[in-house]
Parts: structure tokens; sequence; C-alpha cells
């Protein structure tokens, strides 16, 4: 077994419109590595409709990786082309793979107007079309004239997309679809039909579309060599696409390319169904389990820590699961806001970081801290769990899920991993015991907590159990660790 992966989401929404994401990545690689960073998950890298201001949603130029003068700016928001680059070179010179920010699903800053027949639909249900057609101007020729053409002489307009949410014409706001065109049937049913996201919407049934996409993935995939893709908003495309693209990628690189999706929806079902619809060709986000994490972070000790990985695709799908506690969306400000609050924090990410299922992801904001919302970093405690992971999260796991308040698992250690072997027990409410089975091999060794919670040491008895405790809303971790003195007390 080889050491715990751990992702890192080196991002939140609201850095500094400096252009310096990418060198300060390339100077803090080192300290990624000791952490036990093995993935970073990157921001978009093309250019967005909103230059330096963008974050990378609103894409404009997949081509331009900070390299023209487009938008008002040649760097992107995180630095240039070459800058970029260099630092994905940095974190694979460390061994740490880098997984890029893929956004297929819309464009947005279009460079030409056009006139197009379109239809309008209820935002709540897209089956259903309000008023009569009419021809609206819309926003969708992309023709790059910064650019000039290079790295690929494709260019957007309106037959391209399906649907737009702003009518020039009138200056209003709307869902409108182009005569001719239909919404993808393989995508969430939310609002009747969600292939509609925002920005001028791919038509992946265009086989242009399809061709230039296919085109795209083979240039960025092998000019800037990365690893693996986080794929942004795959409920609103159609899961035949990804069935067939994603497999050709991986043919066109040689490469493995890990692929997670975002398909945010509470029900693990959906999530579920999408993998079977694309073939299990990637991995999906945890979104229910972050959720669980939300609701328990506001019950303030009114949640059922039992039931905490019901119903998630941790539990059902472990091998496919990408757990998090929070990311860009959910932070404070964003339309998905569902902030962990920072009292369950050390808790949520013990729960992610320190058992044998998921893929755990680090989100920067929770590190470094979020000086937009006044949020303050969580490094200290995070540095912990993460060296507790790197050095002792490994070997055969048993769970004690069995009180509403007070749960715990161990993990026996591996001989692969030179003491390592942990107990974790963690409370949202008054704290308590936990007698758990953590190994006979364990006989007679003493444990301490390393979160400092318990200013005593355990000693496991004959059968290798351990009386493990945790105080009021907290986690404590407890490694073997023998006494300096007989002094210590012992309970």
């Amino acid at each position: 077994m080889s050491q715990n992966g751990l992702m890192m989401q080196y991002f939140e929404w609201y850095l500094p419109e400096d252009a310096s994401l990418w060198k300060t990545l390339k100077a803090n690689v080192s300290k990624l590595k000791t952490m036990g960073v093995s993935a970073v998950w990157l921001p978009p890298a093309y250019k967005g409709a909103n230059g330096i201001h963008d974050v990378g949603y609103g894409v404009y130029d997949m081509y331009d990786l900070g390299e023209f003068n487009q938008k008002g700016t040649v760097p992107t928001k995180y630095g240039t082309k070459d800058e970029y680059l260099e630092a994905v070179k940095a974190l694979q010179a460390k061994g740490i793979d880098v997984y890029a920010d893929v956004v297929l699903n819309h464009r947005m800053g279009a460079d030409e107007t056009e006139q197009i027949t379109a239809e309008e639909f209820n935002a709540s249900n897209r089956n259903q079309m309000v008023g009569d057609k009419k021809v609206i101007l819309g926003w969708t020729k992309f023709t790059f004239p910064g650019r000039k053409g290079k790295y690929s002489n494709f260019t957007w307009n309106w037959t391209h997309f399906d649907g737009i949410d702003w009518d020039q014409n009138t200056g209003k706001n709307g869902i409108y679809k182009f005569v001719g065109k239909t919404f993808d049937s393989d995508v969430d049913e939310e609002n009747g039909n969600y292939d509609y996201l925002m920005g001028s919407d791919l038509d992946f049934e265009n086989p242009e579309v399809e061709q230039e996409l296919y085109r795209w993935g083979e240039w960025y995939l092998n000019f800037t060599d990365v690893n693996g893709m986080r794929l942004d908003a795959v409920k609103h495309i159609g899961s035949s696409f990804y069935r067939k693209w994603l497999p050709a990628m991986r043919k066109i690189t040689g490469k493995e390319l890990f692929s997670v999706g975002e398909y945010w929806h509470w029900d693990v079902n959906h999530l579920e169904s999408y993998l079977e619809k694309v073939d299990n060709q990637m991995s999906l986000f945890d979104v229910p389990l972050h959720l669980k994490l939300h609701d328990a972070s506001k019950a303030h000790g009114g949640y059922d820590l039992r039931t905490i990985f019901d119903n998630t695709l941790v539990a059902r799908r472990p091998m496919q699961a990408v757990t998090f506690v929070d990311n860009h969306d959910s932070q404070p400000g964003q339309a998905l806001q569902s902030w962990v609050e920072e009292w369950f924090k050390p808790m949520a990410y013990a729960l992610i970081l320190l058992r044998e299922s998921g893929y755990p992801c680090l989100f920067y904001g929770d590190y470094m801290g979020i000086p937009n919302n006044g949020i303050a970093p969580m490094k200290p405690v995070l540095d912990k769990l993460l060296r507790l992971r790197k050095k002792y999260a490994y070997g055969t796991q048993h769970d004690y899920f069995d009180d509403a308040n007070v749960v715990g698992w161990t993990r026996e250690g591996d001989s692969e991993h030179k003491e390592s072997g942990c107990a974790v027990i963690l409370s949202d409410g008054t704290g308590g015991t936990k007698r758990m089975y953590i190994g006979k091999q364990y006989a007679g060794k003493h444990f301490v907590d390393e979160m400092k919670n318990a200013k005593y040491n355990i000693k496991i008895d004959d059968e290798g159990f351990g009386n493990f405790y945790v105080n009021r809303a907290a986690v404590a971790v407890w490694i073997q660790k023998e006494p300096k003195s007989k002094t210590i007390k012992e309970k």
C-alpha cells in the first residue's frame, strides 16, 4: 500500500486578482509535498469573459492560457501561460499530480452579436414555453481577434449553441432556446430539464462542436501535460458525451487521466445513476456527504452522527467518491453556499482524512483562510490531521458508530508504515468514552491523543481494546506512544 492519496483544491473564489497564484504555487511545492498532498486541483487556466477578474468559470477562450491580450489582459486572474506550465512541471517534479479544471458546458463574453429566432422557456420548468417565437439579439459569435487563429482557427456562432440567457434587443434575462434546437434529454431533471445553466450553452449534438471539443482536449492535455481533470457542471451535459470523450482522451494521451465530475445533488441515487450512464469513466464529488457535514455543523449537537455516512457516495461507491468538507461553490457568498461551521471543521476533516474509504480533497479556503469573508486559516489543526493521515491512518478499520453524539473508529496499522495505527473518536455533544478494538498486537501498549484534548495516556488491554476518550465538541486521535515517565496518569 502506498502513502494515502490526498487532493488539494488550490484556490478559493475570492483570491486576489493579481495574477500571482501560479507563482505562489510553484514556490510552495515542497510544502505541499510535506503536507502529504499527492494531487492538486487547479482553477480553470484559460481566459474568462471578465479577464483578470474572472475566477475562470465564465469561459471565453480555452486556448488562451494567459498568452494573448484578450478581455483587457494578457494574464488570467492566476498568471501567464508560462507561469502555469512552470507550476505544473514543478509539482510533477515532486511527484504531485495536477488536475485541470475543465469547463465545457458554456461560453461567455462573445465578440459579436447575431440575430436568432428563439423561444423563451420557464426558468423553473424548461419544458414549458413562455410566449411566442421571436427574434432576439444574442452574444453568440466568438472570433478571438486577440489570438489570431494560433492553436485553432475554429470560431463559434449561434449554430454551435442551443440557448442563451440574454436578449440584447430588449435588455431582458430569460431562458432562450434557439428554434430548431433541443435541450439534451440525458441531463439532470431539476427544473424539468437542466441542460441550460448559463451563458451560451454548447450544443453537444452538433458534430462541429463535438469535433472541436475533441481537438481542444487533445491540444490541452498534450500542451499542458496535466495528469487528470475536474469536470465542471456534468449534470448539465448529456452523459453520452463524457462516456465517449474520456476514453478517447485517455487513448490519445496514453495516460490514466483521473477524472472527477461535479454533480451537485443531495440524492446519492442521482450520482449513482450518472456513473452508470457514463460507464463509470469518472469519480464524483460526494455532495451528499458534504451536505450532511453542513447539517451536522448547524445542529450543534442535535445531529445523529450514527447516520453521517448513510446514503453517501463514499458508503455506496468508495472507489469513486471524492470526499470534501467545503469548496469554492459552498463557501459564503456563492450560489451553492453550504458552509460547514468552523467548530465542526476538525471533526468533518477527521471523517474524510482518517478513514480507509474515499479520496479526500482539502480546500484552500479552509487551510489558508478566506479574508474576504473574515474566515481565519485552519492551518494548525489541519496540519495535525494531515500529518496523522500521512503517517498513521493505515490498516484494517473497525467502526463504532453506535451513539448519536459520540462515534469512533480504529485503524490497526500495517507493516509498510512504521508506527502506523490510530484510534479516532469525536463528539458533537458533551464528549465521552468508547471502548474500541485496535488489535491484540497493541496489548500492553500506551496511546496518547495527538490532538491534545486528553492529557493522560491509556493502556490497551490483553484483548486489544482501549477506553478512548474525547472532550466536548472535539475530535481525539490516539496513537501509540509510550510515556516518558510513570507519573503520567492512566485511565
